[in-house]
């Protein structure tokens, strides 16, 4: 029998646990202290894959899209990712290199929502992102064709052990489109969520003489 997915959603509770509180006051001047600040709070806390954030971007006719990727990293520079340029959002971030990230971190109630434009790094620094990875890592992106039609799972078998033994057997071995990107965040969002509702949400603008800040109603 299938759920009464209505039914489900109204049984569903949200922050049943006790929340770190949050005082905007004593913020640090620029989001990335924030950032770095908050996520390792979030993996003391025991948050599942605290390095995943959803990443949407916007097609050739301004349509929305969305996806969960891993951060690879954030400074001074932008908050990293990587994909194929062949595959979808790579295409969507050719066109329009312009992006939102979006990172949930329920076990403490908060979530931070960062957009600005993206650039693509070099090829240097591309090739060494995904040696830097694991192997798995490494084999998946050898698959490639991110995006494109799969005639069958039997295919996706053949080109993932092909692309294992490569990948153990050298694991130097470049994948010419695997890109590394950053978003350089024009604007970036804290949200401390709170039993009672009282929110609390502080928002940073960049301006030409660097950060400036702003409480805003939940």
């Amino acid at each position: 029998m299938e759920p009464d997915l209505h039914e489900l959603l109204r049984s569903l509770r949200v922050w049943d646990t006790e929340l770190p509180g949050f005082e905007p006051e004593s913020a640090p001047a620029d989001p990335l202290t924030l950032f770095a600040r908050w996520l390792a709070e979030a993996a003391a806390a025991g948050q599942t894959e605290p390095h995943t954030m959803s990443l949407a971007t916007a097609d050739e006719d301004g349509l929305p899209d969305v996806r969960t990727v891993m951060l690879h990293g954030a400074d001074d520079r932008g908050w990293a990712f990587a994909t194929h340029v062949t595959s979808r959002k790579g295409r969507q971030l050719a066109a329009r290199p312009h992006a939102a990230l979006g990172f949930y971190w329920p076990a403490q109630g908060r979530q931070v929502r960062l957009r600005g434009p993206v650039t693509v790094a070099s090829a240097e620094e591309s090739r060494a992102d995904l040696h830097a990875r694991s192997t798995g890592a490494l084999a998946a992106a050898l698959v490639g064709r991110q995006s494109d039609v799969l005639p069958s799972l039997a295919d996706l078998d053949r080109a993932s052990d092909a692309a294992w033994q490569e990948a153990e057997r050298s694991p130097d071995t470049p994948a010419p489109t695997w890109t590394l990107y950053r978003l350089h965040p024009t604007e970036a969002e804290f949200f401390q969520g709170d039993p009672r509702r009282r929110h609390v949400r502080l928002t940073y603008h960049r301006t030409p003489e660097g950060w400036t800040t702003d409480l805003l109603w939940p």
